[in-house]
């Protein structure tokens, strides 16, 4: 997956199935410095993420500042070909001054053996 550089930080394009309906959500930042994916709330209103009521509710921190997220498990997480079914985000307001629509995190990285070649500016996944 190409890496798209804005303000010399490294986004790509994810993409979110929920409840039978798919979503690309543009704007994700790669960071391997954040230990969870968290996804906005306005991108997935359109798949049928809600806060339910019986949702609880956990404050995060991060150099963007302090969030408050509900957590959500989603028929699956991709980036181009390659994701995960039945992964956990974290969703919020994300209103942190400038375009970003989630942050794809050290979880789902990890999990999927990626590797962040900055050479070729580009999000290569490695073998399990």
């Amino acid at each position: 997956m190409q890496l798209l550089l804005k303000d010399e930080l490294p986004f790509v394009v994810v993409t979110v199935e929920y409840n039978g309906k798919t979503v690309d959500i543009p704007n994700v930042l790669v960071d391997t410095g954040s230990a969870s994916t968290i996804l906005a709330a306005d991108s997935l209103i359109e798949v049928g993420v809600e806060p339910a009521a019986d949702d609880t509710l956990h404050t995060i921190r991060g150099v963007g500042g302090v969030e408050v997220v509900y957590l959500r498990k989603v028929d699956s997480l991709r980036v181009g070909k390659v994701g995960m079914t039945g992964f956990e985000i974290e969703v919020g307001g994300m209103d942190y001054g400038f375009e970003i629509s989630g942050i794809l995190g050290m979880d789902f990285l990890r999990s999927m053996g990626a590797i962040i070649n900055l050479y070729k500016m580009r999000l290569e996944f490695g073998e399990k």
